[in-house]
């Protein structure tokens, strides 16, 4: 890895760069100024988890869910907790099926909740169903690359 790393806002949605060092002491965008971090996880549309997924150079989580689906709801809360453990490592986000359809057909999502960690624009792991916070941390993080471990 370099030095410094692209980092798209979770809120506005711009490429920032960002030294290693940096991450972990709370970066704001150059843009919008809001956190680039926020421990929560991102809400991302289409348009949205294409930027993330081929201009940021973190690992990207992401929790493919609907807000008819019971399972989904109630890991919500544990997905919220490993958010705030696996950032600033990871870009943790959510996208809704139901709003943004075309992503669930692309990426074959038959079951939800379903993670998908994608590495330099790559899935590299995918979990259907709903866990728990500690699962969630150790799966992701079991998935990642070595170099990046």
């Amino acid at each position: 890895m370099t030095d410094s790393l692209h980092i798209v806002c979770p809120h506005c949605h711009t490429t920032n760069r960002v030294r290693q060092g940096d991450l972990a002491q709370a970066p704001d965008c150059g843009s919008c100024h809001q956190a680039l971090f926020t421990g929560r996880p991102a809400a991302l549309g289409e348009a949205a988890f294409e930027r993330h997924l081929t201009r940021s150079q973190i690992p990207l989580l992401i929790d493919f869910w609907a807000p008819w689906c019971g399972p989904c709801l109630q890991m919500a809360p544990a997905y919220e907790q490993a958010a705030a453990q696996l950032e600033p490592r990871f870009r943790v986000a959510k996208v809704n099926t139901e709003e943004a359809s075309a992503l669930g057909a692309r990426f074959n999502i038959r079951s939800i909740p379903t993670l998908a960690l994608f590495v330099g624009g790559r899935e590299v792991a995918r979990q259907p169903g709903a866990m728990g916070a500690a699962d969630i941390v150790r799966w992701a993080q079991s998935h990642l690359p070595a170099d990046l471990r």
